[in-house]
């Protein structure tokens, strides 16, 4: 089991290495006892990661021949269906308790990254309809690639270039057009030092000779990276969330540093958020959190529709 995950999460009884195996053959080679005398991976293998996350895909969501170019942020796929799955639990208090299903709910995942994985979840568990920009040519494709190989997807997940590094929303949400979510996992450091600085910490932590600037789950530049790190992202996400107040249902982004929560919720005091909010979420000792943030009064996000 997986303490502390959602219990909506497919995710949460653990990893089923023999039914994973079956659904995506090419796990079979880095799969090895563990310590606890069970099966697993090593997960300090960027490939091993890789080949885990295609078989849960395919297993827990048929999505088929998921891929990502070499040295592209592999995710674990259990906390990104987590964020998820807490944000239905958002949009379920605004209505009846019930999350909602359905292609009506409309959300924008800000950098879908190469893997897609938001969309990917957020489709198969319930049924949203996905728009996803990233700023990245290669990931684009990437996440091209994979809508491509599962033509089932492509009704209901878009994929928009954001082609000004410096802006989030503008040039992305086309006029008049309204979402009930955003999302975002902001590039965390604030220089490509920090991120070197961090690999090397990770792998000495591992016991293991550096390998490199990325980290085991891999990562490029504006993956790990932006002017200002993770709350300077941030900060700029809030400016512009103000020109789209009362066409979005709720604003959110994880918070993966938690030293950056006080000039998060600052800057959103002074933005004058009518609601804010920090949902906890915790992966076994790992703790995560994402804030989210309306400019809409309770009555006004109830009777929100996006289409």
């Amino acid at each position: 089991m997986k303490p502390g995950l959602h219990s909506r999460n497919r995710h949460a009884g653990g990893y089923d290495f023999p039914r994973l195996v079956e659904a995506s053959p090419q796990l079979g080679a880095f799969v090895r006892t563990a310590r606890h005398g069970g099966p697993s991976i090593d997960f300090a293998d960027p490939v091993a990661v890789k080949a885990l996350n295609r078989a849960l895909l395919a297993e827990a969501y048929g999505i088929r021949d998921w891929d990502l170019p070499p040295g592209y942020l592999c995710p674990p796929l259990p906390g990104r269906a987590d964020y998820v799955h807490h944000l239905a639990d958002l949009l379920a208090a605004d209505g009846d308790g019930t999350p909602p299903q359905g292609a009506t709910i409309r959300v924008l995942d800000v950098g879908v990254g190469a893997s897609a994985v938001y969309p990917l979840i957020g489709q198969r568990d319930y049924g949203w309809t996905f728009v996803g920009s990233e700023v990245d040519a290669p990931a684009l494709a990437s996440a091209l690639r994979i809508l491509e190989a599962n033509p089932d997807l492509g009704e209901n997940i878009t994929l928009r270039r954001q082609t000004d590094r410096n802006a989030i929303f503008r040039g992305v949400i086309q006029a008049s057009e309204r979402f009930d979510l955003t999302l975002c996992n902001p590039p965390f450091h604030g220089s490509m030092r920090a991120v070197r600085e961090a690999a090397q910490a990770k792998w000495r932590k591992l016991g293991r000779a550096a390998q490199g600037p990325a980290r085991n789950f891999g990562g490029q530049g504006v993956e790990l990276w932006c002017e200002g790190g993770e709350a300077g992202f941030i900060r700029r996400m809030i400016t512009e969330s103000l020109e789209l107040n009362d066409r979005v249902r709720w604003f959110t982004t994880l918070v993966s540093n938690s030293a950056s929560l006080p000039a998060v919720h600052r800057a959103l005091r002074q933005a004058e958020a009518l609601d804010i909010r920090t949902v906890p979420m915790a992966q076994g000792q790992k703790q995560s959190r994402f804030v989210a943030w309306s400019f809409l009064i309770a009555e006004a996000r109830r009777s929100f529709r996006s289409t």
